[in-house]
């Protein structure tokens, strides 16, 4: 018997990280899956987005777990075409259950310094991505009567104010916003909304040029152990970064029965980070 037996998760950001993590450890819980991602790049981002190989391999990992799933690519500013993935996946399984609002991008700069167009992809996708996916998906949960589980992918930014991401911050900050709203307005479906905060995870999204010169301007060409120090200084815990199973680990807790009376939380999965 599987923690998410009978039960139908909703991911975006899907093909990598923390999304391929998520959907993977759900669907060994018993979870079908509808997964979307963009599979494009954005141009204020310096490290590129996931592919359509990479969807390919969450595919493949969902189905190892003998679980089926839907996977689609979409873009979370598209709501069109996100609504169509969500009609599908809710015209091939019935119903869903479970949605974990996770994709995200994430660039750098001196709050002064960031672009127009930095600035608004950052809220088009961290913030208004994670919307769009609720409008996407609550009517069809509250329709179907089953209740269910919502998880909104915040970040250790959305708890406390961090330098040189202010977009960033400013979009994980409203990600709480939105889920204390929306926990308040689904409880009487029997629908909870959570949001979780990790510190630095270990993926694509961190581990990549960008974030170790961001870390180590001192070093002309900075590697990933360059900045394993720089990283720890910023969690309690002696740890640079947390893993995406991590983060896929309280997002399953946050989806099962285990959690079933925990609604409007902010949950760090931080090693410590928010204390510090």
């Amino acid at each position: 018997m599987g923690r998410l037996d009978g039960k139908v998760v909703f991911v975006t950001g899907a093909a990598r990280g923390q999304g391929r993590a998520i959907c993977a450890r759900m669907a060994v819980e018993g979870a079908d899956v509808v997964a979307v991602d963009s599979l494009s790049d954005v141009a204020t981002v310096r490290y590129p987005m996931a592919t359509s190989g990479d969807l390919a391999e969450t595919v493949a990992l969902v189905e190892k777990a003998g679980r089926r799933i839907v996977a689609r690519q979409a873009d979370v500013r598209d709501f069109t075409g996100l609504q169509a993935v969500v009609d599908e996946g809710l015209q091939a399984f019935g119903h869903l259950d479970v949605v974990c609002a996770n994709a995200g991008i994430a660039s750098f700069g001196p709050t002064w310094e960031l672009s127009e167009q930095s600035w608004q992809d950052m809220i088009d996708i961290n913030l208004t991505g994670a919307w769009h996916t609720i409008k996407a998906t609550v009517p069809s949960m509250i329709s179907a009567g089953r209740g269910g589980s919502i998880i909104i992918t915040s970040s250790t930014a959305g708890l406390k104010g961090m330098a040189n991401i202010a977009h960033y911050t400013a979009a994980k900050h409203g990600l709480v916003g939105l889920m204390r709203t929306l926990a308040n307005e689904v409880a009487p479906h029997s629908i909870r909304v959570n949001t979780v905060h990790p510190t630095n995870v270990a993926t694509d999204m961190i581990l990549n040029d960008s974030t170790f010169r961001l870390f180590r301007p001192d070093i002309t060409d900075p590697t990933q152990d360059d900045m394993i120090e720089a990283m720890s200084s910023l969690n309690a815990l002696p740890v640079p970064w947390v893993e995406a199973d991590d983060v896929a680990n309280a997002a399953l807790f946050l989806a099962s029965d285990e959690a079933r009376y925990i609604t409007g939380v902010a949950l760090p999965v931080d090693a410590g980070c928010v204390i510090k």
